[in-house]
């Protein structure tokens, strides 16, 4: 590390006396000190030291380079930015540390003789050349060992740690690194810098090749060209959802990539890379399409699996009279008549093993999953079976999603990584898969529009022979985040029964919210756009006083009664001056503003306070909490309220009450404005979109209708009503690179003769 950078920072020498706290995930450490020098000085015996360590250091003599700071709750503490292992000065110091308690066996007079031989430059030779003790009269060789062995484990991970910040990465990214390469670090990153990208989550490209320029490493080097495909491909898919990239067009993305900084690497180069990549097994490149391993299969895998669905024959069939019969009496017991086009749903649900069950909002999807539960209840004799726990599962993508399934069902319904047994982010594992397939005999999934392509993979392997399978949504919804478009790609292919409903039924009448979305459908934007209507209006304005009038807004549904959770703003983006990061802040200090004794925790920009609205940002199973949930922090607990002497944060969704320490508040984020996507799946009292040309790159018809879509009573679209007519005009409702529907034509067969030992 840059001598001159040390000697800017403040220092503290000590010893590490015990761990206060510790995340084992990121390696976030608090340590207490006892300390023997500090610059400038301190006149506490010991201190606390906040930073991140590969492991936690116990008992370690270390010196530390940061910052002094005064913590409002803690405190004098030590910001750590580098840490290394002390080294003694002088005789008598080398002395006391060689003979001091970590150095087992060496007694001072020992230690004194180690000295008396190499000098006081003693432990940087032994750190060199450990054989020198063996050379030393009356020091046994296993003294010997133990010494040098103790001495390298000291030096060893703070250098590492040294020589990675030296390398541009910051002690939380090290500490990472560490964690994963753990003795082979350094010969890992220095052999190639470019494994970083596909080992570490927070490295990108551009990040491995700053080191890359500092190793030495060409532009055109083979170990950089593949780093620059192999990346290029993933990004893509997790960018815009691409499954696949043709050939050419991987390479012009892959180009992109490389020549940021110059213009070395041409297409021949990559071409010959791409041929080895895929004769190695790294990638698959069936027919000049580049795939990642894990989306081939999750592709293939799927097709197979609804292809093994649609040859299976329904177990237990009907004549058509009883059928008729049975839907009379659930029209008289439900004082319901259904539609012709319902009815064809129904039976179709009742004589298929898979089929498609699709409608926009107001076309009594809802009912027809209701009468056909009932049905299968009816004409299965499932009310006369002994079980009284029904053989249907209600299945959908996100938690909330789930719950307005169980609402307009009256069944119980959860995720689909529920169903599955799915754990965590980092389990593989799942309860259910092809060798221990669900349990039942009726499957229906909703909001299939949100499914990417490896869940619907994973939900699809577990489902065995005779369960009958409906899959529900709105194909004219934004795709999933994830990779893949699979319910319009289950609609392309044309081989699984399909049932579409667009009339809108009597309840949905009358909303012109409602009549918005289906001229939406059709590509218009409704002649009476403009007009204000008893439950949505547009209010017309330029993108810089868009915060403000949507603020009004929220000021008067305030004023009338509305809180902070029946209001949700959408919008398409995280910047700029209407980005939801802005306008999230701008909320907060409207519905919930701080006040004195209302408590407050703050992780990186954000100020979390009591009464937000927050928004999970990644699947937690264990809590039953996923992406995309809305929750209220009801309560921010200090050291001294918790058992374990952890500040923490409290926040209900839906009645589950979800524990977040500090370090865990990534996974949260304000609500109060969110992104279109993560709104999928939920349903609004009133909704505000703004929308304005600075969106432009981002405007589509897809994302615009499933915005207002989410408007239960009210809707309020805000901006410049040509970027509301621009979103209109774009649909690429199949832009993304997928061969699943063409994979579902074909047989389960898998004509590209691909093995799957082959990749």
């Amino acid at each position: 590390m840059n001598e001159e950078w040390k000697s800017s920072m403040d220092k503290i020498t000590g010893t590490v006396s015990h761990v206060i706290f510790r995340n084992e995930k990121n390696g976030y450490t608090v340590l207490n000190i006892r300390v023997d020098d500090a610059t400038p000085a301190v006149d506490a015996s010991s201190i606390s030291v906040v930073g991140h360590f590969p492991y936690p250091p116990e008992e370690d003599l270390l010196t530390f380079y940061g910052q002094f700071r005064e913590h409002e709750r803690y405190g004098q503490q030590f910001n750590m930015e580098l840490y290394e292992p002390y080294i003694p000065e002088g005789k008598p110091a080398v002395i006391q540390y060689l003979s001091s308690d970590r150095f087992p066996g060496i007694g001072k007079k020992t230690a004194s003789r180690i000295v008396a031989e190499l000098g006081e430059s003693a432990i940087d030779k032994i750190l060199h050349q450990p054989s020198l003790l063996y050379d030393i009269p009356d020091i046994k060789r296993q003294q010997a060992d133990v010494l040098t062995e103790r001495l390298m484990e000291e030096q060893e991970i703070a250098g590492v740690m040294s020589r990675l910040i030296t390398y541009g990465f910051g002690t939380e990214l090290a500490t990472k690194i560490i964690q994963a390469y753990k003795g082979e670090t350094l010969e890992v990153v220095e052999k190639d810098p470019y494994q970083l990208v596909q080992d570490i989550e927070g490295i990108g490209f551009q990040k491995a090749d700053a080191l890359g320029v500092q190793l030495g490493i060409a532009p055109t080097e083979k170990k950089r060209l593949r780093a620059g495909l192999l990346f290029s491909l993933w990004q893509m898919s997790q960018s815009i959802g691409h499954v696949y990239l043709p050939v050419d067009v991987w390479i012009e993305e892959a180009l992109k990539v490389l020549n940021y900084r110059n213009l070395e690497v041409d297409a021949t180069m990559l071409q010959k890379e791409i041929v080895e990549l895929d004769e190695e097994g790294t990638v698959a490149v069936p027919d000049e399409r580049a795939y990642l391993l894990s989306l081939f299969f999750a592709e293939k895998g799927l097709a197979t699996n609804v292809n093994r669905l649609l040859d299976t024959e329904v177990q237990e069939t009907f004549a058509e009279d009883l059928y008729l019969k049975m839907l009379g009496e659930l029209e008289n017991d439900f004082k319901i008549t259904y539609a012709d086009r319902q009815k064809e749903a129904v039976e179709l649900a009742l004589k298929s093993p898979l089929m498609i069950l699709t409608g926009g909002p107001g076309t009594g999807k809802t009912t027809v999953i209701r009468a056909i539960v009932e049905m299968f209840k009816r004409l299965r004799g499932w009310n006369q079976r002994k079980e009284k726990k029904l053989p249907v599962l209600l299945a959908a993508p996100t938690g909330r999603a789930a719950k307005r399934m169980a609402e307009t069902t009256g069944l119980k319904a959860f995720t689909i990584h529920k169903w599955l047994g799915w754990r965590g982010e980092e389990e593989e594992f799942l309860e259910h898969d092809e060798e221990n397939p669900l349990e039942g005999e009726l499957l229906i999934i909703d909001e299939a529009s949100m499914i990417d392509l490896w869940l619907a993979n994973q939900l699809f392997k577990a489902i065995p022979a005779g369960m009958q399978v409906i899959i529900v949504g709105d194909e004219d919804q934004l795709p999933s985040v994830g990779p893949g478009q699979v319910l319009g790609d289950l609609l392309r292919s044309e081989k699984i029964p399909s049932i579409s409903l667009s009339s809108v039924y009597r309840q949905a009448e009358g909303s012109s919210i409602i009549d918005l979305a289906h001229d939406l459908k059709e590509g218009q934007l409704s002649a009476d756009f403009k007009e204000t209507k008893p439950d949505r209006s547009f209010i017309a304005c330029q993108g810089t006083s868009m915060p403000d009038v949507i603020l009004q807004i929220c000021q008067k549904a305030m004023e009338k009664g509305y809180s902070a959770r029946e209001i949700q703003v959408l919008a398409p983006m995280y910047k700029g001056t209407a980005g939801i990061h802005l306008l999230n802040e701008k909320l907060q200090a409207l519905f919930n503003p701080p006040k004195q004794g209302k408590r407050s925790m703050t992780y990186g920009d954000v100020v979390f306070r009591s009464g937000d609205i927050v928004l999970q940002l990644v699947n937690n199973p264990e809590d039953n909490v996923f992406n995309g949930d809305r929750g209220e922090i009801i309560a921010l607990l200090k050291e001294k309220e918790t058992e374990d002497g952890k500040e923490k944060l409290v926040v209900t969704f839906d009645g589950i009450e979800v524990y977040y320490e500090k370090q865990d508040l990534k996974q949260i984020t304000l609500a109060y404005c969110s992104s279109i996507h993560k709104a999928q799946g939920s349903e609004f009292p009133i909704v505000i979109v703004p929308l304005s040309m600075s969106y432009r790159r981002m405007l589509k018809r897809n994302l615009l209708y499933t915005a207002i879509t989410r408007a239960r009573d009210s809707l309020i679209m805000v901006g410049e009503q040509r970027a509301f007519a621009l979103a209109v005009e774009k649909n690429d409702q199949y832009s993304r690179y997928s061969h699943l529907y063409h994979r579902i034509q074909e047989a389960s067969t898998n004509h590209e003769n691909v093995k799957e030992g082959q990749y």
